[in-house]
């Protein structure tokens, strides 16, 4: 699974919704199909792309698949995230520093 699978898996608001309602719990299809105004089919494919991304696991009980978050699916936005917060920790501590000494 690369990188990119995560953030187009997550550029979505239904998957991000998704994603939020497995993290209060491992729901099946058709309870995640119920919350929504589309077809289980399209609910499906939205389920199969967060898997492809490593964000979900799908555990099979008999006829029914159990989905679960994998938060561990999420590092790669954590990583790239923490990137981001570095730069801008950065540029204000270079900002408050530049605004401290024009004030000598």
């Amino acid at each position: 699974m690369s990188d990119p699978d995560v953030f187009r898996a997550i550029a979505d608001p239904t998957r991000r919704a998704i994603m939020s309602m497995l993290a209060e719990g491992d729901l099946r299809v058709s309870d995640i199909a119920s919350q929504f105004e589309m077809s289980r089919p399209a609910v499906s494919k939205h389920l199969a792309q967060l898997e492809s991304a490593d964000l979900i696991l799908v555990e099979r009980q008999g006829r029914e698949a159990i989905n679960k978050l994998n938060p561990e699916g999420l590092k790669p936005v954590a990583e790239w995230l923490t990137f981001f917060s570095q730069f801008w920790d950065d540029k204000l501590a270079n900002l408050k520093q530049a605004v401290e000494e024009s004030d000598d």
